[in-house]
């Protein structure tokens, strides 16, 4: 694969490295915080990790007319500070992105201001060495930090996702720069998501959700599954009925009581689903009727993901609320490469 297959527009720069970084501040090239320059050697050694050419199609916004080739999703990669190995990573998030199920271009339009959760099961998530523990959604992990930020930087760079063009959120949030996390499937007393899914242990995939901020929610007390699951509930309500998918990620600390019990992951859906429901004056801002009726915050169990993740210690979970209706967005799970 020679440097000459690449037909992305070049930027010669003197070799200074702050020069380089400037550049791409002023063509706009930034999510607000410095990028790493992308050379063409280096984008080569991500496409030959993926072993993709240049040219090849990996996802299609329909909506927006724009086309995202392993090109282009490489340079963006390299810019966003990933290694090579991460490529196939990215290249699934974004296969799985511009299926019709998830709607990239509503999520990313609307005033709503979601991020897009990615979830990484599998063996790979181990070898990239994806955080899945302490300090789950904050800093402090490359793979966590720069694959994220490789998506946010397609968005924006490839597909017009630019804050206050395309990208309208009212308000927005820093899942946004990005938003990825791993299962602690040791931790975990049920099968990670990607078996969940359909998919066999070995293998490795990701799974992506258009979502709002988590909602942290404490409980030190509870000493069996119904008390945790009615602290869950309680910060599904607070989110108000959306019927699309929460995502409930419960910390080893509070899934040892599940395991101790022998709840499947089965039974712990279904009995949040019946928890979360709260009566029309709860719920007067979305929903009309009489007071007293109550109404279900989604519209079955499998509105609800639940997976393990987060520092060994705490009596901590969180609820992650969906962007939209499930007409809206789906959640897609893909297949990595290997």
């Amino acid at each position: 694969m020679s440097a000459q297959t690449l037909t992305s527009d070049r930027v010669e720069v003197d070799l200074d490295l702050s020069q380089a970084i400037e550049a791409c501040y002023e063509r706009g090239w930034t999510d607000g915080l410095p990028v790493v320059p992308a050379s063409e050697a280096r984008v080569l050694e991500f496409l030959e990790v993926s072993g993709d050419q240049p040219a090849d199609v990996i996802g299609v916004v329909e909506t927006r007319g724009r086309v995202i080739t392993a090109e282009k999703i490489a340079i963006n990669a390299v810019m966003a500070g990933c290694l090579p190995e991460y490529m196939p990573v990215v290249k699934a998030i974004v296969q799985a992105m511009t299926t019709n199920d998830f709607n990239w271009h509503g999520s990313i339009a609307s005033t709503g201001g979601s991020a897009q959760l990615v979830v990484v099961s599998g063996p790979i998530a181990r070898a990239l060495g994806v955080n899945h523990g302490v300090n789950l959604f904050g800093p402090g992990f490359r793979p966590n930090a720069t694959i994220g930020r490789a998506v946010r930087l397609i968005i924006m760079n490839v597909t017009g996702g630019v804050p206050g063009l395309l990208d309208r959120s009212t308000f927005g949030f820093g899942g946004k720069y990005s938003f990825v996390i791993a299962e602690d499937e040791e931790a975990s007393p049920w099968e990670p998501l990607h078996v969940q899914r359909g998919l066999k242990p070995e293998e490795s995939a990701i799974t992506v959700f258009a979502v709002h901020s988590p909602t942290q929610f404490i409980d030190h007390s509870s000493n069996t599954p119904e008390g945790l699951i009615a602290s869950a509930a309680d910060a599904m309500r607070y989110t108000g009925p959306n019927h699309a998918e929460f995502v409930v990620v419960w910390s080893p600390e509070h899934i040892l009581r599940f395991k101790q019990a022998g709840w499947t992951k089965r039974q712990a859906m279904e009995a949040l689903f019946h928890a979360a429901h709260g009566s029309v004056a709860e719920l007067r801002v979305r929903v009309r009727g009489d007071d007293s009726e109550l109404r279900p915050i989604v519209s079955t169990p499998d509105g609800i993901t639940m997976l393990v993740a987060g520092g060994d210690a705490g009596g901590f979970s969180v609820v992650i609320s969906p962007w939209g209706a499930a007409y809206m967005s789906r959640s897609v799970c893909q297949t990595i490469e290997p």
